[in-house]
């Protein structure tokens, strides 16, 4: 089979990410289905893909993104931790296998789970489960179950790099003496790639890992060494139920509790492949595939340089709030709290916008940092993403990066930033920074945080924190402006600022993107 024709759903995700611009090198057109297509605005390869706005519980939608393609990358899984997701998957998966049918699609392509026979975990079950309805469409379709990816930025690197970072001694649950084959991103965008040109006979599914298996307390010792830290000693203790492993990943590490369940409940297994039959289909790399502590050296040494593709903080968290800002007259007859600050600098606008864009992460807030700690932990006490996510790139921002407990909802470079929380809140929250050039030279600056508060809860909880807005917003202001004044914010902010993409500038200053007015309560 020869495909030229390609959709991805799950181009915003942590595997999708990287798919995409090797299918665009390798010569491929692609159509991607994006529920939020401007999370795509910032990608590098934006401009080179068809964009389908859905989702893949619309069946129009489904048929549109579908249309005239010879292979659907199937990259989507819920990672929530309760609720009806394992219908809803499986409903989404129905979908999708009716409508590749209709459409006369050559090849799905699906990444699932390695799993054991047996009983097994609601989010594997509900992997497999998508798996065979999609082999089960009449449609020839391959079922790539992987077990733990390592690569830079992904949910279970991160996971490994904190717990063994931060812990000097691990207290763990039984499930650290499992075996596990786990696999480096480049060997699964390598089966990924060449399984769009397998002939239409073959259609199943196919293990795939690394050449190492290992019990994850080794994978820790074997972070370490390569971390250049001492191996840690592991207890296993049996109190470590599933539920408290979580709680206790949540707290230690930036994965959230919402993410972190569904992760160690698949750990309560040994992952390894069952069988090799993907050689005889997809021989493995010409370099061999790579062993864990090679995935491990890479990966630390793309963090360490800045170069993370993709990350798992790219996918929104689970119950946060996913709509736009509203404009301001579509606040007429709601309840919106505000705290605006204005600031004149004497600084350069390049330079106060370089300030900005380079906020949060190893840098801070700028202000009351006691304060923000103890939010963070708070956030993260109640299953929040708290603080410790960080930022993907310590200068540059793009629209879809979290930000510590934030995510880019809009970013108008040199100009405006606009950040939707992620927190655990009652309500949902914005915090704005934008900067002006001023007539006769120097630069303004201005601050907005918004707040739409969710029934008696979401007012009691405005007015808690009111008397700390003082301090954070005003400080925040104050520090941000002072930075951008003196010479030691150029060494804060080394990097000069990115010359325009081309590719990109398409998706800027769009119909609608107008500058932030103040607004008053309601």
């Amino acid at each position: 089979m020869t495909a030229s024709r390609v959709l991805v759903t799950g181009a915003t995700g942590y595997i999708g990410g990287r798919l995409v611009p090797r299918l665009l090198a390798r010569g491929y057109t692609v159509r991607v289905l994006a529920r939020s297509p401007q999370k795509l605005t910032d990608v590098p390869w934006a401009g080179d893909v068809e964009v389908v706005q859905g989702d893949l519980h619309d069946p129009e939608a489904v048929a549109r993104a579908v249309q005239d393609v010879d292979v659907v990358y199937y990259l989507v899984h819920s990672m929530r931790a309760r609720g009806d997701f394992d219908e809803e998957e499986s409903s989404a998966a129905r979908t999708v296998a009716e409508a590749a049918e209709a459409a006369d699609v050559g090849r799905i392509v699906y990444l699932g789970a390695l799993h054991p026979d047996g009983e097994l975990s609601r989010h594997l079950r509900s992997r497999v489960a998508v798996g065979r309805i999609l082999l089960d469409s009449g449609v020839p379709t391959v079922v790539l179950q992987a077990g733990v990816v390592i690569g830079s930025g992904s949910a279970s690197f991160e996971m490994i790099r904190h717990l063994t970072e931060v812990l000097p001694y691990m207290p763990a649950p039984r499930w650290v003496r499992n075996r596990i084959q786990p696999i480096a991103i480049r060997d699964v965008l390598h089966y990924l790639l060449a399984a769009a040109e397998l002939p239409p006979e073959v259609s199943r599914a196919f293990d795939i890992g690394g050449p190492d298996i290992l019990r994850y307390g080794q994978m820790m010792n074997a972070y370490a060494l390569e971390a250049g830290l001492r191996q840690r000693p592991i207890a296993s203790l049996p109190v470590f139920t599933p539920w408290l492993a979580s709680q206790w990943v949540n707290l230690v590490t930036p994965i959230p509790r919402s993410l972190a369940v569904p992760i160690i409940e698949s750990l309560q297994y040994d992952c390894v492949m069952r069988e090799h039959d993907i050689d005889a289909v997809i021989p493995p790399p010409p370099e061999g595939l790579t062993g864990y502590r090679r995935s491990v050296r890479l990966a630390l040494a793309r963090e360490r340089a800045g170069e993370v593709e993709t990350s798992w903080q790219d996918a929104s968290v689970a119950g946060a709030p996913s709509d736009p800002l509203p404009s301001d007259p579509e606040w007429s007859g709601h309840t919106v709290y505000t705290d605006v600050r204005e600031r004149e600098s004497t600084a350069d606008p390049e330079l106060l916008w370089r300030v900005v864009e380079g906020i949060g992460g190893e840098r801070g807030w700028y202000s009351f940092p006691l304060a923000w700690a103890l939010r963070g932990w708070a956030d993260k006490l109640v299953g929040g993403v708290g603080l410790r996510r960080g930022r993907r790139d310590a200068d540059h921002l793009n629209t879809g990066d979290a930000l510590d407990w934030w995510r880019v909802e809009r970013i108008e470079r040199g100009r405006s930033l606009r950040l939707r929380a992620e927190m655990l809140v009652p309500g949902r929250a914005w915090l704005e920074l934008s900067v002006r050039p001023r007539d006769g030279g120097g630069s303004q600056y201005y601050q907005r945080a918004v707040f739409f508060p969710l029934g008696l809860s979401g007012r009691l909880y405005w007015f808690a924190i009111l008397p700390f807005h003082g301090v954070i917003f005003n400080g925040m202001a104050n520090r941000i402006v002072y930075e951008a004044e003196h010479p030691k914010a150029a060494s804060r902010v080394a990097r000069p600022l990115a010359e325009p993409d081309p590719s990109r500038e398409q998706h800027r200053d769009r119909p609608g993107q107008q500058e932030p007015r103040r607004a008053s309560s309601r």
